[in-house]
């Protein structure tokens, strides 16, 4: 594949400002120049405020896709039956919340979901899913094949989206130098070196409803549910599922049909709830105690209802329940029955180059959890 120069990546740079877009070997082969660090920084920070001013098509986001997984993503491929599952967010929303997605997975696990997690640490909050998990025991900056023996044992795994064990040419840096949403929101969350085929993904504005959703079916998802979540004024969105606010919904079906739906906490059955329990508390270890809490089954109010909603998203998709409703009272009672935790000391024990100081680390934050 014949490279730019920096002439002709200049007239790209140009050509998103004329609101003009790219074709997706054109996508891909100036993300793979910027992957590789072969245009300046000046040119690199230029292509992609141009192209997120543009508004990126799916075209253009999966040749981002293309060139971070082929170009910087090592490949695994876990032995097991059952389809993989990936739940995350894209980030960037407007409204922050705690850790929702990933406690959400971990209930989905414990019901029999086969969860290939793909997520990074923050970089526009305080604690993102790879920084709480860190803190619950699980080595986050293991080698993939660590990763890999997880979800086969375990039926849960995550690979840490900024490691350069997983991505080792340049994802982690880019990542770390970008405040603002980019292409690489989704392009890069989606480059999971498991490559599940399912997900459930929250994205930051209802606009990408229409996109994110194309983008999936274009590079090999066979259902996936993408949501948007508002607040209860609904002028402040989230990349979740929201029990304090109307919630809208693009769902890839296996036909290749893409449906658009949306519904209210009362449609569910949950009692709306106050929006301001949702918001991080800016300390890892307080993160980490309080989702704690939630897998317990002692928090039972507003942060237990959008991680059940959340985890009911999940079984919906694969078809554990007939309804979304039925989900979250399937999510619930997985948690009161005691699986959730024993999942995620599961997950602690199999996801860890040093078993002890994870499974230590876990007790402790169990024992300080009771106080």
């Amino acid at each position: 594949m014949e490279l730019m120069s920096m002439k002709e990546f200049g007239a790209g740079i140009a050509k998103l400002i004329r609101k003009e877009n790219l074709t997706r070997d054109e996508a891909k082969i100036a993300f793979m120049q910027i992957l590789k660090n072969e245009q300046t920084d000046m040119h690199q920070g230029a292509f992609l405020a141009a192209l997120t001013a543009k508004g990126e098509t799916a075209e253009e986001i999966a040749g981002s896709w293309e060139a971070i997984y082929h170009t910087d993503t090592v490949k695994v491929k876990p032995d097991i039956e059952s389809p993989l599952v990936d739940n995350c967010g894209t980030g960037m929303d407007s409204f922050k919340t705690f850790n929702i997605s990933t406690c959400a997975s971990i209930v989905a696990a414990a019901g029999g979901v086969v969860m290939a997690k793909h997520g990074a640490r923050a970089l526009t909050s305080v604690c993102g899913t790879i920084d709480i998990l860190e803190e619950l025991g699980i080595d986050v900056e293991c080698e993939s094949e660590v990763v890999k023996k997880s979800i086969e044992s375990a039926g849960i795994g995550i690979f840490n989206g900024m490691s350069p064990k997983v991505h080792p040419v340049a994802l982690g840096r880019i990542l770390s130098q970008i405040s603002f949403g980019t292409v690489l929101n989704i392009s890069a969350s989606l480059a999971n070196p498991a490559l599940p085929t399912y997900g459930v993904r929250g994205v930051y504005s209802k606009e990408l409803l229409e996109l994110v959703p194309q983008i999936m079916k274009e590079i090999g998802y066979k259902k996936a549910l993408v949501v948007h979540g508002l607040t209860d004024e609904g002028d402040r969105g989230m990349d979740e599922a929201s029990t304090v606010g109307r919630t809208y919904v693009a769902e890839l079906k296996e036909d290749g049909r893409i449906e658009h739906y949306s519904f209210l906490p009362e449609d569910i059955g949950i009692v709306r709830g106050n929006k301001e329990e949702l918001r991080p508390l800016g300390n890892r270890r307080e993160e980490a105690i309080r989702l704690l809490k939630i897998l317990k089954g002692e928090d039972q109010g507003t942060r237990f209802d959008i991680v059940c909603l959340n985890a009911a998203l999940i079984f919906y998709m694969m078809g554990q329940v007939e309804s979304i409703q039925h989900g979250y009272h399937h999510a619930k009672d997985i948690i009161l029955s005691g699986k959730a935790l024993d999942k995620l000391r599961d997950w602690v024990r199999m996801q860890n180059s040093d078993l002890h100081t994870g499974c230590e680390k876990l007790e402790s934050l169990l024992a300080a959890s009771r106080r």
